[in-house]
């Protein structure tokens, strides 16, 4: 389960993102008292953190042919 948090320790990066998916982060920010930044490091974090290499996917798409 995604759990927001706050605080962290940070370097400056530039990255680009579609309107779209800034509109919604910038949305769920507000919603929940937190920066911009601060959500983004989250996202990243479970989305890194969740990352199934490829090994795991071949061995699921391989259980769930057979």
């Amino acid at each position: 389960m995604f759990k927001i948090q706050k605080g962290y320790d940070s370097e400056s990066k530039t990255f680009r993102l579609p309107i779209k998916t800034i509109e919604r982060l910038e949305d769920l920010a507000t919603r929940n008292k937190l920066s911009l930044n601060q959500l983004v490091i989250q996202c990243l974090h479970y989305a890194l953190d969740n990352l199934e290499d490829e090994a795991k996917q071949k061995e699921k798409s391989h259980s769930i042919i057979t």
